[in-house]
């Protein structure tokens, strides 16, 4: 450390430089440290409750943050598992456009609901999704949850883009996390399964929808 005789016995300034460099340097990490400090440590560590906030996700890779959502403690747990096992997985898209899966996927308006279907007989939310990309060539599970692995994480919704699925929590009681599926179209509005309606089109911003959004995700990049 430089002490004041040091600098009063005339130490030369080239001298002087390193050690002043090192000092910016240790003051830098500090104030990193300490800005560090001003995220709610149970965001931090996954307890995020139900704040409007939304959910802070550290693993050991990365950090995911997820704003529109409000997950109790035991989901977010929950949600740190299901990234922890792998998310962003590629799938060929074999030249087929969000235009094209939207076109398709309107031609199964009115379809009725019914679990486990995967036909124009009736389909359940996740088997709406498998049928109409397995029609372009392209294979995605027939679960709403291994449906979410696939393609780039969209944590924002207002950069959803049309043709992106998108994914909810807390429709039905599971053991898993993600249990509803849809594709976005546009205009603040996706095409799903419902058990009610059947194949229909909803606005996200729909109360029940909205207090249950969870992410979305992009199969065409």
């Amino acid at each position: 450390m430089v002490s004041e005789a040091d600098i009063r016995s005339g130490m030369p300034l080239k001298e002087l430089q390193p050690i002043f460099i090192f000092l910016a340097v240790v003051l830098l990490l500090l104030s990193a440290s300490c800005s560090r400090r001003t995220v709610p440590a149970d965001a931090v560590h996954g307890k995020s409750g139900r704040s409007a906030g939304g959910v802070l996700i550290k693993t050991s890779e990365f950090t995911l943050i997820i704003p529109d959502v409000s997950l109790s403690q035991s989901e977010t747990k929950q949600l740190e598992q299901f990234i922890n096992a792998g998310i962003g997985l590629s799938v060929a898209s074999n030249k087929a456009t969000p235009e094209d899966i939207i076109r398709t996927a309107r031609g199964y308006l009115g379809v009725p609901h019914c679990m486990g279907g995967t036909t124009a007989k009736c389909m359940d939310c996740s088997g709406l999704i498998f049928r109409i990309f397995a029609r372009h060539g392209i294979t995605l599970p027939h679960n709403s949850e291994e449906q979410a692995r696939y393609g780039r994480i969209i944590t924002e919704k207002k950069m959803l883009m049309p043709g992106d699925l998108v994914f909810f929590v807390r429709t039905y009681s599971s053991s898993r996390l993600i249990t509803h599926s849809g594709i976005f179209i546009g205009e603040d509005r996706f095409i799903h399964t419902s058990s009610g309606k059947g194949v229909t089109i909803t606005p996200l911003n729909d109360p029940y929808w909205k207090e249950r959004y969870l992410f979305g995700t992009r199969i065409f990049e």
